[in-house]
């Protein structure tokens, strides 16, 4: 049970991550009708801004001790973060919680950088093939890739957490367990929630203000909303520049668990865009839904007892499940009707 249980939570904090740039992914589906391959290197950008801003916190002023000497015989080199000279002990408290800060200056950044996204390239294509589509934001996920690759080089930069939650809780007692001590890493039950919490405040903008509602009636009628005399595709942009936040903060919080890396962004994609088509394509539940379920089942496969039976079942799980899916229901789990089935 022990085993389970923790596996099972594995597949929580797993799936939150597929389910928020799923989320994205379908907000810009649902109301651009653009393919956007381009997204996962949105999550990717989004970690390397929380490696920036760590690396900006860490500049150091180098002097040459006059007293102290290396081992070496040569002075002694003494190294002084800026952030300590200018804020103090709260330099130091800046440096510790670097990651959860780097969410708040991800979103202005990672909105900026969709709104460019959407003005400069994706609005050129809102009329063309899907096979277009993809072929342009494909290409710009590569040219973001090397971009990152240029600037932080290709090895991951590992982040770490705060320190204080680089511990474990004791989460036996949570669930009936009391007699049985079963730790879980706190960071991923932070992520878990984090999860939650963005998925549902999107849910709660899109059903209750006045522009969520009418980004849901662009997704239903967007030719209708517009004769209405609602400048529709002003509203696109910004829901592009929310879904690059979404997408942006995930990425950020993540980088405690999987050190930010320029390929990140394709590793995610192909699972994002799986997640996406068997929670049904446009369906905002359909993708939350379809992410914590492979998520848990990704997790599940990776037991060794599981895999001492189907040797290397945890690579291809999720897209045995999306086959059978797609097979019995090409819409998908949540899917409008007509959608995918033709």
């Amino acid at each position: 049970m022990d085993a389970i249980l923790i596996q099972f939570l594995n597949g929580l904090d797993k799936g939150g991550a597929y389910a928020l740039i799923a989320l994205g992914l379908t907000l810009v589906f649902g109301t651009l009708g653009v393919v956007n391959f381009a997204h996962g290197a949105i999550f990717m950008i989004g970690s390397f801004v929380a490696v920036a801003f760590r690396q900006l916190l860490t500049l150091e002023r180098v002097e040459l001790s006059e007293t102290e000497l290396s081992p070496w015989g040569t002075a002694l080199e003494i190294r002084t973060p800026y952030a300590l000279e200018w804020f103090g002990d709260f330099g130091n408290v800046l440096i510790d919680y670097s990651v959860p800060i780097a969410v708040l200056l991800a979103i202005p950044v990672m909105y900026l950088l969709g709104v460019l996204m959407e003005r400069g390239l994706i609005k050129h294509f809102y009329k063309r093939p899907h096979a277009e589509q993809i072929l342009v934001t494909f290409g710009l996920a590569i040219v973001l890739g090397e971009v990152a690759r240029t600037f932080f080089g290709a090895n991951p930069i590992p982040q770490p957490m705060p320190e204080a939650v680089r511990g474990a809780a004791d989460i036996g007692i949570l669930f009936g367990m009391a007699e049985h001590a079963v730790t879980y890493p706190w960071w991923r039950l932070i992520y878990f929630v984090f999860s939650l919490v963005v998925i549902g405040a999107v849910f709660a903008f899109l059903r209750f203000t006045t522009f969520g509602l009418v980004v849901r009636a662009g997704m239903s009628d967007r030719e209708t909303v517009g004769l209405l005399g609602i400048n529709i595709n002003r509203r696109f942009t910004i829901v592009f520049g929310l879904a690059a936040v979404v997408a942006g903060i995930a990425g950020v919080m993540y980088t405690p668990l999987l050190p930010p890396t320029y390929s990140l962004g394709m590793d995610f994609l192909v699972l994002s865009f799986v997640v996406v088509v068997v929670g049904g394509m446009g369906s905002l539940p359909g993708a939350v839904a379809a992410g914590f379920l492979l998520g848990i089942l990704q997790s599940f496969a990776a037991m060794t007892e599981v895999k001492a039976i189907f040797p290397g079942i945890d690579q291809v799980i999720i897209y045995l499940v999306a086959v059978v899916i797609l097979l019995v229901r090409p819409r998908g789990l949540f899917g409008r009707k007509g959608v995918m089935e033709n």
